[in-house]
């Protein structure tokens, strides 16, 4: 009798493991596709490829799509199984993990839509320097974030947190360029808006990377960092190791 019991405990934990790593594989596809619309949507902008822009805003509804479905699983998974310690820790990651990649795609959506405006008004050069320079950053964040998570690695997560304040630096950096152009010449005033609603945008993953790392952390070391200082933090994550 007892043998059964543990048989058939062996059995259901065996089944939990395989949900848990279904849904967290589906969340690193998500993830695949939140990157490729990203970078769609930065070449859409630097090549004034409208068609290209128009594609990235309709594949939002794809990723907004993967949101609720990974959601429901997940939704599921704590009604059946009741996970306690990381197991719970591991859905609710993967929950606040996938609605970061889901504000994401929506920021790329803008990005494109900038990007269908800009074409609409001709070459523009100024400001795209800036733009690429700061969108190579932010989408070295979001890879290693991901990638992080992938690895269940809090150190190179607690790395992808402090580069979002390099990203934050470089992006006032580029308004403040941007807009002195602006003021410089005025006829290009309605273009340089555009430009800086993009660097807004890319501003903005870069935090919703920041927080994807963020979960990570909390995933493995089971500390929430989100109102630490991550100088104060950082020793703590490496120690304990």
């Amino acid at each position: 009798m007892n043998s059964q019991a543990e048989n058939h405990s062996s059995h259901i934990s065996k089944q939990f493991n395989v949900e848990l790593e279904e849904v967290k594989k589906r969340m690193m596809e998500m993830g695949g596709a939140v990157e490729k619309q990203l970078a769609d949507a930065m070449t859409s902008l630097t090549t004034a490829d409208s068609r290209l822009g128009e594609k990235v805003m309709k594949e939002d509804d794809e990723i907004d799509t993967l949101e609720v479905s990974i959601d429901e699983e997940c939704s599921l998974i704590l009604a059946r199984r009741q996970p306690a310690a990381s197991d719970l820790r591991l859905v609710l990651a993967i929950i606040k993990t996938v609605r970061d990649l889901e504000r994401i795609g929506d920021e790329s959506s803008k990005i494109a839509r900038m990007a269908v405006k800009l074409s609409e008004e001709g070459d523009f050069p100024e400001g795209f320097v800036e733009f690429r320079h700061l969108a190579d950053k932010v989408t070295t964040m979001v890879n290693k974030a991901l990638d992080a998570f992938a690895r269940y690695d809090a150190e190179d997560a607690l790395r992808v947190a402090q580069d979002d304040r390099e990203v934050d630096n470089e992006y006032r950096s580029a308004m403040r360029s941007m807009i002195t152009y602006m003021m410089e010449d005025q006829r290009y005033i309605t273009r340089v808006l555009n430009i800086l609603w993009a660097l807004r945008a890319l501003e903005r993953i870069g935090d919703h990377a920041k927080n994807i790392a963020e979960h990570v952390i909390y995933l493995v070391k089971g500390t929430d960092i989100r109102h630490e200082k991550l100088e104060d933090i950082a020793d703590q994550i490496v120690d304990a190791d």
